[in-house]
């Protein structure tokens, strides 16, 4: 086991796969000789040279494309966006194109790209660096969605969507890339659409994912002092959501929280209720209870920025509140 940092987890991910499969390439904005906005491909350029580690222009739906088109031709591409609110721009690329050729084409060409990057609400990044893009694009056909939350799944994520034939959105929050992890020193890689039960528990199911697992597992701490013991999983698979996962853990509990950055109008937990409802009404004892960010672009300043998203504290709150209901 090796202490790794969320970043060079990623990093490793990248190189060990570079190395495995010639047809694996990066590109993107200052991707090369800088190695990356938060260093996730720092020095990759010496080691594969400036073709396999491609800085493009600041033209996002170009570049993106020019991705799309690699991987018809059988490469492998990984687009690094510098933030992934700037993606917006190859929103067409994205949904049209790679979410959407496998199946235009009758299964002729396979999309075997991966697009990653930093996203989620910063310290005082402002509004258009602070966006949660996972809603956007949650509706488009052909995709994938990943949301990593951990040095660990981080890796064995990123091998797999590099691996996947079909095209995966792969999101990282900003403030995750510090983090510090033991990694296994062998290889290993984790399944794209399964469910994390981060911890076993039998009060109350809290779905989670992203940076928010680690604001519930603060609040955890808190609920465990006060006798409450609440089960916790990460989604991890925004798309396809892991219902088996999550379907076994509210049949235990009977009691459903969901703690997510998205926003509330159209979020990924907009979603999760609707199926939760749908597939699993009769084993709730109680309404599932969405935190989410305000629906507001995220402010600058640092006290109204911390306003917008959920904290520790709410989620304590929320589940003294569910287990408070009598039924």
């Amino acid at each position: 086991m090796a202490e790794t940092l969320f970043f060079n987890a990623l990093r490793e991910a990248i190189d060990e796969e570079m190395a495995r499969d010639s047809t694996v390439f990066v590109l993107g904005e200052d991707v090369g000789h800088y190695g990356g906005s938060y260093k996730v491909t720092k020095d990759l350029y010496k080691k594969y040279g400036e073709l396999r580690v491609l800085d493009t222009p600041i033209a996002e739906n170009s570049f993106t494309g020019m991705a799309v088109g690699a991987a018809m031709s059988g490469l492998r591409p990984i687009i690094e966006g510098m933030n992934m609110g700037f993606l917006l721009l190859a929103f067409n690329q994205i949904s049209n194109n790679a979410g959407m050729l496998r199946y235009t084409s009758g299964g002729n060409f396979k999309i075997p790209m991966v697009i990653r990057g930093p996203g989620g609400v910063g310290r005082q990044l402002g509004a258009e660096h602070s966006q949660r893009l996972e809603a956007y694009f949650q509706a488009v056909p052909g995709l994938k969605i990943v949301t990593c939350s951990t040095p660990y799944n981080a890796k064995g994520l990123l091998k797999s969507a590099i691996r996947d034939d079909n095209p995966v959105l792969f999101f990282e929050h900003v403030l995750l890339y510090n983090l510090k992890e033991d990694l296994p020193e062998e290889e290993y890689l984790l399944p794209l659409d399964k469910a994390e039960v981060v911890r076993p528990g039998k009060n109350v199911t809290i779905i989670t994912y992203s940076r928010m697992r680690h604001h519930v597992m603060q609040a955890v701490k808190t609920l465990e002092k006060q006798g409450y013991d609440p089960e916790v999983i990460d989604i991890i698979s925004i798309k396809p959501l892991d219902f088996d996962t999550i379907g076994s853990s509210v049949r235990k509990t009977h009691k459903v929280i969901i703690v997510e950055e998205c926003m509330r109008t159209g979020g990924i937990g907009a979603e999760l209720i609707a199926q939760i409802n749908e597939r699993l009404f009769d084993e709730l004892d109680a309404p599932v209870l969405r935190l989410s960010s305000q629906d507001i672009p995220t402010p600058y300043n640092g006290t109204l920025e911390r306003l917008t998203i959920v904290q520790p504290e709410q989620i304590v709150e929320a589940v003294e509140k569910m287990i408070a209901l009598r039924v």
